[in-house]
């Protein structure tokens, strides 16, 4: 398997977490600090922690201190984009499923 696959996998593994794309749908319209983004996401402090830092480390979001907050933000909004036709996908397949089931009954 090619390096450019290898990558691409990590990527998608990178976003492939339930709080993870909580985060990236929070911060799809501005960029906010941990505490605000803890209020909304309803996760320990240590585990935005773990999940910021790794975001960030795959460069799926960036940072930038401001006196002692530090404020994150999507680092390439085609990330959005990328996740946006996940949902329409998974919409799709709940609604043909719902219908799948209500026609079984």
């Amino acid at each position: 398997m090619n390096d450019f696959y290898r990558l691409h996998a990590e990527i998608c593994k990178t976003i492939a977490n339930p709080v993870r794309l909580a985060i990236l749908d929070i911060l799809q319209d501005k960029e906010m600090n941990a505490t605000e983004i803890l209020k909304k996401v309803k996760v320990s402090k240590a585990n935005l922690s773990q999940h910021m830092n790794l975001l960030q480390q795959k460069g799926v979001i960036i940072s930038r201190r401001e006196g002692l907050h530090i404020y994150y933000k999507i680092g390439d909004k085609r990330i959005l984009k990328a996740t946006g036709i996940m949902k329409e996908v998974l919409k799709s397949w709940i609604k043909r499923n719902q219908s799948i089931l209500t026609e079984a009954h």
